[in-house]
């Protein structure tokens, strides 16, 4: 990670988004950077986690959504929603 660009957030998938971040605080934690790569990997870090919670965020109001189009009107059972 060091010494590279970092891809932007944008064109990077959700799995590939927390891969970094375990890489970032994989290097963090080994106390081997220099302060300055340590800020940049930090500052990136929180872009990354910044971005997974809007997607999370998003995927959650498009389950909800969904999951509300499966309710039928006076149907008295509620609806299992629990993901097995």
């Amino acid at each position: 990670m060091s010494d590279t660009a970092f891809r932007p957030v944008e064109e990077m998938s959700f799995k590939q988004m927390l891969d970094e971040l375990e890489a970032i605080v994989r290097q963090l934690e080994g106390n081997q950077l220099e302060l300055e790569e340590s800020l940049r990997c930090y500052e990136r870090g929180v872009e990354l986690l910044r971005v997974s919670r809007i997607r999370l965020g998003t995927a959650q109001q498009k389950v909800v959504s969904l999951l509300g189009e499966l309710e039928v009107p006076g149907d008295d059972e509620s609806t299992d929603t629990e993901l097995s």
